[in-house]
């Protein structure tokens, strides 16, 4: 991504903030929205879902993301400044247009909905929410402080979306899935959040890690073992075997390191606990791709 950066640097310089504005030149986001909806597509498809569905899912992931990200900067556009982590990107710097920033989310959610289109009703219909989600998220933060329920709920809208598209209908199992995914996504996105807990404080934002306090170790590992406990239901209630265990036993493994990055609450630690989440996405997927492929 970083020489991709590069050669848009040196081809189309005004390009570039857009492409920053999307976070496009981080993929970490898209990647915490892939596991969970290719994990979704594989359960729900018993194995490969098909060339058309996982290139819709995929790219569909991207530009919602990317689009979210767009959005999310336009909310914060008079915040991002004020904040260490966040002071260099593209609105916050003038390098990019508040009008520029609407105009890519609008662009990049039509594409995302033409999609979306080459799927079923079903699928189009919660699609509708998953816009909703997207949007309201970043304005979130200055009313509640529980924005990353939020988050994951936006985060987990592909998992639904994916049964839909595979097999018309939402199962129990697929909301099994949202529910562990967004207790997932609440946990390591307030990691992200104790990055920016001290500015956040200055500045009025509210999030899971000032409503938790001094417990936010014990509310993140309470989080992280009910992930874990749901993903052992899932692999019950879909017959999923040793490979799986494994994947869930390695993201068990991974959290315990993520509580000890975040013990003394340090900036650098506490988000190199929420990138590690790239790791346990992946672990998950990879049992259950497994277990399908040598079943």
């Amino acid at each position: 991504m970083q020489l991709i950066s590069q050669q848009i640097q040196q081809r189309w310089p005004q390009i570039l903030p857009y492409w920053q504005l999307a976070r496009l030149d981080r993929p970490i986001g898209s990647l915490l929205l892939l596991w969970p909806t290719w994990a979704a597509l594989w359960i729900a498809a018993k194995g490969w879902p098909g060339l058309h569905l996982f290139a819709v899912f995929t790219l569909g992931v991207i530009l919602t993301r990317a689009a979210g990200c767009a959005i999310n900067d336009f909310a914060d556009r008079n915040i991002d400044g004020h904040v260490k982590r966040t002071n260099q990107r593209p609105l916050a710097t003038g390098a990019a247009t508040a009008r520029g920033a609407l105009l890519l989310f609008a662009g990049l959610m039509l594409l995302a909905f033409l999609l979306v289109l080459s799927t079923n009703q079903l699928t189009v219909l919660l699609s509708l929410p998953a816009l909703a989600l997207a949007f309201c998220y970043p304005f979130a933060k200055r009313y509640t402080h529980l924005p990353q329920v939020v988050l994951g709920a936006a985060f987990s809208m592909g998992i639904p979306m994916a049964f839909a598209a595979v097999q018309d209908e939402v199962p129990a199992v697929a909301w099994l899935m949202f529910t562990a995914n967004l207790l997932w996504t609440v946990a390591y996105d307030t990691f992200y959040a104790m990055v920016d807990r001290d500015d956040d404080l200055k500045i009025g934002v509210k999030s899971t890690a000032i409503l938790f306090g001094e417990m936010d170790r014990v509310m993140t590992g309470s989080l992280q073992a009910m992930v874990i406990f749901a993903l052992l239901m899932l692999g019950s209630r879909e017959a999923l075997g040793a490979l799986y265990y494994c994947g869930v036993a390695i993201a068990a493994g991974l959290f315990c390191y993520q509580q000890w990055l975040v013990r003394d609450r340090q900036r650098d630690p506490c988000f190199k606990a929420f990138l590690n989440n790239n790791w346990v996405g992946a672990a998950i997927f990879s049992g259950i791709f497994t277990h399908f492929l040598v079943s």
